[in-house]
C-alpha cells in the first residue's frame, strides 16, 4: 500500500474501528426510528421527570444549540469526518483508545448527518433534567471528544514533564488498554 508505513492500516481497512463505529451509527438509528414511530412530536414519557423521553426535531447542533443552521452544520459534520480520518492517519500507530475516540464521533457524525440529509433535521429524544433534548449520536460524539481530550491532556503532561523518549501518549499502551491493541486486526 503506498502512502502507508509499514504497519499502518488506512482507516478503511480498521475493522474494529469500523464495526464500533458502525454499531454506533445502527444503535442511533434504530433509537431515532423508535422515539419517531412510538412518541409523538413533544410528547414525553414519562410526562414529569427528571428522565424522559421526549420527542423533538433539531435542526441546530448537538443538545439544540444553533438552531435553524441545517445547511453550515452539513459541512461542518463532513469536515469532522475528514478531520477525523486526518487524526486517525496523522497517528504512527494509533491506540485502542484513540480508536474508540474516533470510532465514537464517526458513527455519532454519521448519525446526525443522515437525519439532516434524509429529514432536514435531527431526531432528538433523550430528555434529562434541566438540559436540552439530545440523541445517542450526540452523546458518542461527546464521549469521544472527552475521550481524546484527555489523550492529548496526558500528552501535553508528558511533554511539560521532560520525559525522554518518543511522545507516544496516543500511540502506545494506555494502563488502561490491554496488550496487542494493533489496528491489524483485519481478517485473513
Amino acid at each position: 500500500m503506498s502512502g502507508f508505513p509499514q504497519g499502518r492500516i488506512p482507516i478503511y481497512r480498521d475493522w474494529t474501528l469500523l464495526q464500533l463505529a458502525a454499531l454506533t451509527l445502527a444503535l442511533d438509528q434504530l433509537t431515532k426510528f423508535v422515539a419517531r414511530q412510538t412518541l409523538e412530536w413533544h410528547y414525553s414519557w414519562p410526562a414529569t421527570g427528571f428522565f424522559r423521553f421526549t420527542h423533538v426535531q433539531n435542526t441546530g447542533s448537538a443538545f439544540g444549540l444553533f438552531q435553524g443552521n441545517n445547511l453550515p452544520l452539513l459541512i461542518v459534520s463532513l469536515v469532522g469526518i475528514v478531520v477525523l480520518a486526518y487524526i486517525y492517519h496523522s497517528q504512527r500507530q494509533p491506540t485502542r483508545l484513540l480508536r474508540v475516540s474516533i470510532s465514537l464521533m464517526l458513527g455519532g457524525a454519521f448519525g446526525n448527518l443522515i437525519d439532516r440529509i434524509h429529514q432536514g433535521h435531527v431526531t432528538d429524544f433523550i430528555d434529562i433534567g434541566p438540559w436540552p433534548v439530545f440523541n445517542l449520536a450526540d452523546s458518542a460524539i461527546v464521549i469521544g471528544l472527552i475521550t481524546m481530550g484527555w489523550l492529548l491532556i496526558m500528552r501535553r503532561e508528558k511533554e511539560s514533564s521532560g520525559e525522554d523518549g518518543p511522545d507516544e501518549t496516543l500511540t502506545s499502551s494506555l494502563p488502561c488498554e490491554g496488550r496487542g491493541s494493533e489496528p491489524n486486526d483485519t481478517p485473513t
